[in-house]
């Protein structure tokens, strides 16, 4: 043990302690009645339903995390991952396809040990709540889909960055971060029309007043994109929602069917300006950015620690390598996504307020996406009142209240 076991281990323990005082106390938080101005979403039955869906996803969530910290822990501790590497080192083939079988087993243990936390969240909670439309053989043929997908792409990637590490050097995590870089916009321009419609089906939107309505907008504040499309979201769940996907020719409005059974057509264009509003702000590339900045310096700090002894000591390796190596400088990495996790939220919920400007500015009637994101919060069963903690750590988007506040003021200007 070392100074930079202790320094992994408490960030782990203060991560988890964190984020489970942020859940009990939006338990806590929860309010008897209505927050003043939403008195419209529920009736009283449905208020309290939600509050019930708010509670039991959190309690859960905080099994979850307790299970998934007591995993990381023991394995830790019994000396998993050296045992793991002697047993891929014992293959006999080459550095990166020894980090390659690490990795890979090292997956196969955290989606195994996730998959009974998958099936009770999917199968008894949002069953018990009226928003699972999956069934057995969709879940199993969704995980046979994701392991294919993840191979095809992951491995591939994984070589790549582990060749660049092991053999260009000192600059090796400029390639890596280049060959990120690329590989990341490949999958943004291919995902829409190869991935995504191997789990959904995509079909046009029929012409008539939906599709009128939502051309005539974009087509208004000069907006590109290839096509409209309905995805079948309610194949496996309730819950909706509306997107923008690809880049260039691959570039489509996605709605789930969910939605258009949930909304008006006026509600559901100004959901559309809301989203078209991220693209006019800048919201998609700075994201972008963001990402690649991001990515870029966890790289370069990684190359400071690549096979560092401290740090292989910290978890009871006998033996140095770059793909442990990376592993291990994710867990070191734990208490600066600390504070990078809620500035990142934090500008998140800023891009939303300024989407709902955009909205509000270019739509016939503000009140439409007022009215559409209330109907949006009832169908799912949001937390009307989250505590301020929590919404600092793990909300993208701001409480529905603020988000109607400040479109009001939008409005009557």
């Amino acid at each position: 043990m070392n100074f930079i076991f202790f320094i992994i281990l408490g960030a782990i323990i203060l991560d988890f302690l964190i984020g489970s005082l942020s859940a009990i106390l939006n338990i806590r938080y929860l309010k008897t009645d209505l927050p003043e101005g939403l008195e419209d979403v529920y009736d009283i039955e449905e208020y309290r339903t939600s509050q019930e869906y708010t509670r039991t996803q959190l309690r859960f969530s905080l099994v979850v995390s307790f299970w998934k910290i007591g995993i990381l822990l023991i394995f830790w501790f019994a000396g998993g991952f050296n045992y793991l590497d002697q047993m891929v080192r014992g293959i006999g083939v080459s550095d990166v396809w020894t980090g390659v079988a690490f990795m890979v087993v090292l997956s196969i243990i955290n989606t195994l040990s996730s998959i009974p936390f998958d099936l009770y969240g999917i199968f008894v909670i949002e069953e018990k709540f009226g928003f699972n439309k999956t069934t057995y053989s969709v879940y199993i043929l969704d995980k046979i889909k994701v392991t294919l997908i993840s191979a095809v792409i992951g491995i591939p990637m994984l070589i790549g960055i582990l060749y660049f590490f092991e053999n260009t050097g000192a600059m090796s995590w400029l390639y890596v971060w280049l060959f990120v870089i690329f590989v990341s916009f490949s999958i943004q321009v291919i995902a829409p029309v190869w991935i995504m419609p191997i789990f959904n089906k995509f079909t046009p939107l029929e012409a008539g007043e939906l599709r009128n309505a939502i051309i005539g907008y974009v087509d208004k504040v000069k907006f590109t994109y290839s096509n409209i499309y309905i995805i079948d979201g309610s194949r496996r769940s309730a819950h909706s929602n509306a997107f923008f996907t690809g880049f260039g020719k691959t570039k489509r409005i996605a709605l789930f069917d969910t939605l258009m059974d949930q909304l008006s057509t006026d509600e559901i264009v100004s959901v559309i300006a809301h989203e078209v509003g991220h693209n006019k702000k800048g919201h998609i590339l700075m994201g972008m950015v963001l990402s690649i900045v991001h990515i870029g310096i966890m790289l370069f700090l990684l190359s400071l620690m690549l096979e560092n002894r401290s740090l292989f000591d910290a978890f009871f390796m006998e033996e140095p390598s770059i793909y442990a190596s990376i592993v291990f400088f994710a867990l070191l990495f734990t208490p600066v996504d600390l504070v990078i996790s809620p500035i990142l939220q934090w500008i998140s919920r800023r891009n939303e307020y300024q989407a709902d400007d955009w909205a509000i500015a270019t739509i016939a009637d503000g009140e439409n996406l007022v009215s559409g994101l209330k109907k949006l919060a009832a169908k799912n069963l949001a937390n009307l009142s989250p505590h301020p903690m929590f919404v600092m750590l793990n909300y993208s988007h701001p409480p529905l209240l603020d988000r109607i506040k400040s479109m009001r003021f939008q409005i009557t200007r």
